[in-house]
């Protein structure tokens, strides 16, 4: 297992431990409540959506797209019980849940909020980024992409919807777990 989700953990223990707000993840207590807020979160962004495309603030769509998806993640991290202050460690830990077959969600939704440095792994996360600080502000690859988006985040609602109101047992592995 690659040690950058074991990081993620003890990352924000250290931090926690020092006083400090983490940037990683942090075992809590699961919360059923706590990920239908974020469920909610992700719903009304799609409804924004809707509102941005009316008022021709194409811009603003893809963060809500971004985000609804990123909001379905917390939901499932709310579930086990890890509060979460990472996108990238976020996207880690569904790709590792999901490989290890702890939660059934497409792993195209966990690739579309994961964060690369690298230049030449262009994302969600850039075209988010493009939207929101690119001078552009009606942008007609966003409204051609608009139906497929939204199917594609209501999807993930779904999914993250079954999973967050299964009767399943989210129990943490203990080997990604820091020491």
């Amino acid at each position: 297992m690659d040690d950058s989700l074991k990081n993620c953990f003890s990352a924000a223990k250290k931090e926690e431990s020092r006083g400090k707000k983490h940037k990683g993840l942090l075992v809590t207590e699961p919360s059923v409540e706590k990920a239908e807020i974020y469920l909610r979160k992700a719903k009304e962004g799609l409804k924004l959506c809707e509102v941005y495309k009316q008022m021709g603030a194409d811009y603003k769509i893809p963060e809500e797209w971004y985000y609804a998806l990123y909001y379905c993640g917390l939901a499932i991290l709310s579930r086990f019980g890890i509060e979460s202050r990472s996108q990238r460690c976020t996207a880690l830990f569904l790709k590792y849940a999901k490989e290890n077959n702890l939660i059934n969600y497409d792993e195209n939704f966990i690739n579309r909020i994961m964060v690369y440095k690298e230049k030449d792994k262009n994302t969600d996360v850039d075209q988010r980024e493009e939207a929101r600080y690119g001078p552009k502000i009606k942008m007609a690859e966003v409204l051609k992409e608009y139906d497929k988006m939204m199917k594609l985040c209501n999807d993930a609602l779904s999914q993250a919807e079954e999973i967050v109101f299964s009767n399943k047992n989210f129990d943490i592995p203990k080997d990604i777990l820091s020491e």
